[in-house]
């Protein structure tokens, strides 16, 4: 640790369990990032759009988030719930549950307000489509005076 730091948390009397807690991670950040790696995505480009595609077999709609945050951040999150049953005691347990969730920068030319996501077959794809490419700028010819 820098000394002056070492000194600074000295003088303030921070012990060092209070550091090693301040240094870890939170469990909300764990488990996201869990959530995060554990949520595999296809990933293809059209000529006018972008389609993101993920297997959520057995999900409901309602159990599906897909949001833009900042302006260009896609973001897909949900849960997959576990049934709940009385009387009934896994014998094996394998099918994952719990959070999901991936996050995309989208490209410049993404249309945000055109994003449409549909659930086919256990099947979500998540529709971007692209802005027309800007007009090219026509020459602007400056008239030449005499002075």
């Amino acid at each position: 640790m820098d000394p002056l730091l070492s000194t600074v948390h000295q003088l303030l009397g921070v012990p060092d369990e209070m550091e090693k807690l301040l240094n870890n991670p939170t469990r909300t950040y764990v488990r996201d990032t869990k959530a995060m790696a554990s949520t595999p995505v296809d990933v293809k480009e059209y000529p006018n759009s972008y389609v993101f595609i993920i297997d959520m077999p057995g999900l409901k709609n309602k159990d599906i988030k897909v949001q833009v945050e900042d302006e260009n951040v896609l973001t897909i999150s949900g849960e997959r719930k576990r049934e709940e049953e009385q009387d009934v005691k896994y014998t094996r347990m394998e099918r994952r549950v719990g959070k999901f969730m991936r996050k995309f920068t989208l490209p410049d030319d993404s249309n945000t307000e055109g994003i449409s996501a549909t659930c086919h077959d256990g099947v979500l794809s998540v529709t971007v489509p692209k802005l027309p490419p800007p007009e090219p700028k026509k020459p602007k010819t400056i008239e030449v005076n005499i002075a």
